[in-house]
Parts: structure tokens; sequence; C-alpha cells
């Protein structure tokens, strides 16, 4: 049996599971009490309600693009008009490409730095609109998928569980990492998502132990997702020296993403020893939600499933199961 209950709906799904409940101003909990059953009772009901037997997912590294450049013209930015086309479509097809609809997601993007792994338990949470300089429309853009707290609580348990740091935010809402791919990924915006900071150390083992240990997420139907770029040297970017630099960095990173399990976690967590590691990331907040998705990954089989050349740098998906 699944196990996530995702409070953030406990209104309207209590609503579902007991009709006649008077509601008010009392939790969806303190009606359940009122009706004779515990707060255990009520949780697992609203988990067979909802969640049923789930099918393990599989874990995603993606690059989310510059900024808000699937929904603007990119000649505005002094680049072709088809830029992130590529991007924007693989993006699209995603879920397509999953065994079954995820029963939420976890998205740790390259904008979240915190002391410790830090989980959102908003329920609803808003926009973070951290770019600069793109046209006036890009900053209306919403993306109004419900949080997950419940989901949110337990992934901070499993973290702490494994011995790592981890908190919970009651207010952080969606930062560019997040809405913009998502926008694509799962435009419905139904599915519930809990976004989950990198640790400010940026160290590669701890968070390669990270996604081991919220790797149960993904037999109870949680969609794990890094959110970044395999490729992040903005200065490079659009000129002669990203091309040499990105192409020998990818294909280290892919193999390194193919090789097996043991393997696979030895040599990303030595990511800076890596042909032209550091020309590819001179910081590496961009590359590290790569470590979380691929430390879930356990020892499946990993797998580039994109890559395309962008603003003259070579740029990779990877998934793993």
């Amino acid at each position: 049996m699944a196990k996530i209950c995702f409070v953030s709906r406990q209104v309207s799904r209590l609503a579902q599971l007991c009709p006649k409940a008077q509601i008010g101003r009392r939790s969806p909990a303190a009606v359940f009490r009122a009706r004779g059953a515990t707060l255990k009772d009520w949780t697992m009901t609203a988990v067979t309600a909802e969640a049923g037997t789930a099918t393990k997912m599989p874990t995603f590294f993606i690059p989310h693009g510059g900024g808000p450049c699937f929904f603007m013209d990119w000649r505005a930015m002094g680049g072709p008009a088809d830029t992130w086309d590529k991007t924007a479509a693989w993006l699209r097809a995603l879920i397509s490409t999953l065994p079954e609809r995820p029963k939420g997601i976890v998205v740790v993007s390259g904008h979240w730095e915190e002391p410790v792994f830090t989980a959102s338990v908003a329920e609803q949470p808003g926009m973070i609109f951290d770019y600069y300089g793109f046209p006036p429309h890009t900053y209306e853009l919403s993306y109004p998928a419900p949080g997950a707290p419940a989901l949110a609580n337990r992934i901070v348990g499993l973290l702490q569980d494994a011995g790592l740091p981890a908190a919970t935010d009651a207010t952080r809402g969606f930062d560019h990492g997040v809405f913009v791919p998502f926008l694509l990924i799962e435009p419905t915006a139904t599915i519930p998502v809990v976004p989950l900071s990198l640790r400010a150390t940026l160290d590669p083992e701890e968070h390669l132990a990270a996604g081991r240990a919220l790797a149960p997420l993904r037999d109870e139907g949680i969609l794990i997702v890094g959110s970044g770029m395999s490729f992040h040297n903005m200065r490079a970017f659009r000129s002669p020296a990203a091309l040499k630099p990105s192409a020998v960095f990818d294909a280290w990173l892919t193999a390194a993403a193919e090789a097996p399990g043991p393997e696979r976690r030895t040599a990303l967590a030595h990511w800076a020893e890596a042909p032209a590691g550091r020309d590819s990331h001179p910081r590496e907040e961009h590359l590290i939600p790569m470590m979380v998705a691929a430390g879930a990954g356990l020892d499946d089989a990993g797998a580039r499933v994109f890559t395309d050349n962008v603003m003259m740098a070579d740029i990779s998906g990877f998934r793993w199961g």
C-alpha cells in the first residue's frame, strides 16, 4: 500500500470521504475525530482513497533552460528564435515516458540553497521570479500546482533517518528552476509538487546520499527530479569558449551517468576532477541537483535521454530507472 497522504488537499478530500461532515473552521483531522475515528484512521483512509497501488518511478536530471526561455521570443536575448525548441519539446513529452502518472513530484532546483536540506510545506506555493532583465509578460507566469505538506515531512524524515540534516520551510514557493520546466512537463498543474533545497555545502557525496535516502518514494509513485543544467558557465555561453569544454564534459558526464551504480556514484562524487569539469561549472549549484536524482536512482540503469547544443554549449538530460 502506498504511504503518502497529501494533506495540501485535506479539506477537499475529506469532503469527498465524509460528504456530510461540517468542516467549518476545524481541521479535517478534527472533524474525522469527531466522527469517532483516529488521526491514523483518517490518514490511512485518505491514502487508500487517492494513492492506491503505485508503480515505481524513474528519476530525472533535466535542463531547465535560461530564465523563462520557453515562454518568450529568444531573439530578444540575441539568439535564434528556435534556440530552446528541442529542449521544450523533450520536456513536454517527459510525462508520457513514465509508467504511470506520478502521485507527487519532488523537485531539487539549482536555485534554492539552505544550510540544511529543506522541503517546502507550503500548501499553495507561490511564484518566485528569480530572473532579471526578461520581457514583462514573463513575470506574470503562474504555476498553481498544490504543495504536499505530508510528502514534505516524509522527505525530511527520510533524510534525518539517513543522518542528514533536514528541515521544513512554510513559505517557500516555486523558483524558475521549478515552474519554468514544469509549465511544460505538467501543464495541468494538478500533481502536488514539493520543492527541496540543495544543502549550501554543495557536497556531491552528501547530495548523492540524500538521493539514496529518498529512493523509497519512487515505490510510492513519487517522481524525483533534479532541475539544473549539465553545462553552466555563464561567461562561456554564446561564444566558442563553450564548444570544447561542454562537449568534453558532456561525454564524461554521460559515461558517469550510465555507469553501474557504485562506479557512477564514485565518478559523480569526483566530478570536479573530470575533464573540463570546472570549465563547465565554475560554481556547481546547477550540477548538484543531478547528484540527488542519480542517488535516488540507486543501481538502476542510467541513460542520457536528451541532448542538444544551445548557445554554443552541449546540454543534456538524464534518467535512471
